[in-house]
């Protein structure tokens, strides 16, 4: 079986759901153009744990883990499959790198999951299981376990990693809508190590990039794009989607880590 990229999805605030913005319709494009997969595999920031925890349910709920919102997002349902076979495996590859993976007989999909499966895969006819994000990981550690999950990569599992490329809820709270020079300027350098293929850059995002520490006040949301990373292919095209931003501060682009061509 060919080898499925990974991808990086900024999910944004749970708005996006019914916002699609510039990003949506990028997401529903990049969907359509993607080999379809056996199933997907998320990693999301509002789902960690201590150590990792597979979600092998056969049929997961959609989980609304936000308060305060539209009434109307409540009630969206994402009645995707999971797929228990594919999701024992993937215990089965951490494992065997060292992390010490449980499966989660109950977890769903939350919003980190489900927002951005809207656009990607609309019909909700892809199956989907989630893998929690370990807890207080640095950049290493991050690319290390999406490393150990890149071999479903050639199994037929889209390897997403769900977050936010910017991330400062504080100012999302405080802000009129006008956007921030700041967050512009962070997702720039982002992008621009991104398409350079460097990974070593984008490991040290943290550290050197311009206004790191307020657009990512905390790391949990940027994380998951260095496991999308580390699970990639040595030498396939990395490739940006410009989503914009919404809300003044949070980034929406995406990034997909293209297997070689074949």
């Amino acid at each position: 079986m060919a080898r499925l990229p990974s991808l990086f999805v900024s999910h944004g605030a749970p708005t996006f759901a019914v916002e699609p913005g510039l990003a949506g319709p990028r997401l529903k494009a990049l969907g359509r153009s993607l080999p379809r997969p056996e199933a997907v595999l998320v990693v999301s920031p509002h789902w960690t744990t201590p150590a990792p925890r597979v979600g092998v349910v056969a049929q997961p709920e959609t989980i609304h883990d936000f308060g305060g919102f539209d009434p109307a997002l409540y009630r969206i349902d994402y009645p995707a499959a999971g797929h228990p076979r594919l999701a024992r495996r993937a215990l089965e590859v951490l494992r065997k790198a060292g992390w010490p993976a449980q499966a989660d007989e109950r977890r769903g999909l939350d919003h980190g999951a489900w927002v951005p499966l809207l656009y990607l895969f609309p019909r909700a006819d892809v199956p989907v299981f989630q893998v929690s994000l370990p807890a207080r990981q640095n950049a290493e550690a991050a690319c290390a376990f999406g490393a150990a999950l890149a071999p479903l990569a050639s199994e037929g599992v889209l390897i997403i990693g769900s977050g936010s490329l910017t991330h400062n809820l504080a100012e999302f709270r405080a802000r009129d809508g006008a956007e921030a020079a700041y967050a512009r300027e962070f997702a720039g350098w982002v992008r621009a190590a991104v398409t350079a293929r460097d990974g070593e850059r984008l490991r040290r995002t943290l550290e050197d990039a311009p206004h790191a520490a307020r657009a990512h006040p905390s790391h949990e949301h940027f994380l998951p794009l260095l496991v999308a990373a580390g699970a990639a292919s040595a030498d396939g095209e990395w490739r940006a989607l410009d989503g914009g931003i919404v809300h003044g501060v949070l980034s929406m682009d995406a990034f997909v880590f293209a297997a070689a061509a074949q």
